[in-house]
């Protein structure tokens, strides 16, 4: 699966990503906000491992992708949907980009292709979407795809010996996200 932004490829992982990939997993200040992490490189090598799983799945449920610079064709960073209901046509997406690249408007470049996948390619009807209240980019990000707030979930996370809250955001399929729709899912 390939998906294409003016700047970014969204592309399947493959082995060969995995240094790649480390560089900004194993970078603490990326995965800060993060439930997972800093990783180790047996922690890359299982996650590349976990999304080839995922992408050879059928019916696919986790759609976890490289994103990529098209202009150097870099791996900057990685992005996901996850079908969590088929029934009622809902998912859950999360995105993290290497440092060098933050506030540069791939996170959200990435996040808006992502989003018209679920809407126009899965017939979605609503995908939601959490970051932690003191990490203004990523809800940045999600305001900025047209995502609205939905809530304050109050301890949700248990993330390296802290509690941790979250803020939901979510995006209903409407004539501004969906455009043509595809078959339900199924």
């Amino acid at each position: 699966m390939k998906l294409t932004t003016p700047r970014l490829l969204l592309r399947e992982f493959c082995s060969d990503d995995h240094a790649a990939v480390h560089a900004f997993a194993s970078d603490a200040e990326v995965v800060r906000y993060t439930d997972w992490g800093p990783n180790e490189p047996q922690d890359t090598t299982a996650f590349l491992h976990e999304v080839a799983e995922n992408a050879r799945a059928a019916p696919r449920s986790v759609f976890a992708l490289a994103v990529v610079d098209r202009a150097g064709d870099t791996l900057i960073g990685s992005i996901r949907l996850e079908v969590t209901s088929t029934r009622h046509r809902r998912a859950e997406m999360g995105f993290v980009l290497a440092r060098s690249r933050w506030r540069n408007g791939y996170a959200t470049e990435a996040a808006a292709a992502l989003l018209r996948f679920g809407f126009h390619d899965l017939a979605l009807h609503k995908v939601s979407a959490t970051c932690d209240p003191a990490n203004a980019g990523s809800a940045g990000v999600l305001t900025k795809i047209g995502m609205q707030p939905e809530g304050h979930l109050h301890d949700h996370l248990h993330i390296r010996g802290q509690w941790r809250d979250r803020l939901l955001f979510a995006a209903v399929a409407t004539d501004q996200h969906a455009g043509r729709r595809a078959e339900p899912l199924g």
